[in-house]
């Protein structure tokens, strides 16, 4: 039988090293990690899904992305047959942002977010990762590997402006009830894990490895 190939997008700025402590059995299951590219000028996130897709090089595979990486995933599902796409601390339609991002929306104060104050690590984390990181800051430097100044101006302004209203029932969501950045108020339906936060792809990386097969293998 022929493994399920399996791609993983990582959050906004993280690279593919967020998922090092993710495994599944490789009997079944093939690993393929994606990374972020630096967008073209004013590259619709359309255009950007299409592009990301064509690293993808099995048939109907199954997409898992973490949060902006969850976005993209169902994007990208756009263009190609998925098998199957699964969020991680992420949100299946623009309603379930939370208050601040639709008011930065509304007013565009987005726009005045001090992005090259963002090439800072520990700044970088924190809008990232939405957590009090002071003493994780080493953990987290070695993940945040794009620090391309356009890139996180794309990237903030293409979260924010993300047009889709209606959720898609067939993406599966799994998400922390302690997420900070896409509190789980705002969520209309997802698998919850106890206690996992916005970085739970990190630090409940045990919780995932025991219930992702059957995620991805049930019916």
């Amino acid at each position: 039988m022929s493994k399920i190939p399996v791609y993983f997008m990582p959050g906004l700025a993280a690279g593919s090293s967020i998922f090092e402590n993710i495994h599944l059995d490789e009997s079944i299951f093939e690993m393929c990690l994606l990374e972020w590219e630096i967008p073209l000028p004013k590259e619709p996130l359309s255009d950007y899904a299409l592009r990301i897709a064509k690293n993808i090089k099995h048939p109907n595979p199954v997409l898992i992305g973490v949060s902006f990486g969850g976005i993209l995933v169902q994007e990208m599902a756009k263009h190609i047959e998925a098998r199957k796409v699964i969020i991680i601390s992420s949100v299946r339609s623009n309603l379930e942002f939370p208050r601040r991002m639709k008011i930065g929306k509304t007013t565009k104060a987005y726009k005045l977010i001090p992005m090259q104050l963002l090439l800072n690590v520990e700044k970088l984390a924190k809008f990232s990762f939405g957590e009090k990181i002071n003493k994780r800051i080493k953990l987290y430097e070695k993940f945040l590997s794009v620090r391309d100044l356009y890139y996180l101006q794309w990237a903030v302004e293409t979260v924010i402006l993300w047009d889709r209203n209606q959720v898609d029932e067939n993406v599966i969501h799994i998400h922390g009830d302690q997420d900070d950045v896409f509190p789980i108020k705002y969520i209309k339906s997802c698998i919850v894990v106890k206690g996992g936060t916005h970085v739970m792809i990190i630090n409940k990386y045990k919780w995932l490895n025991e219930n992702l097969p059957s995620i991805i293998l049930e019916e």
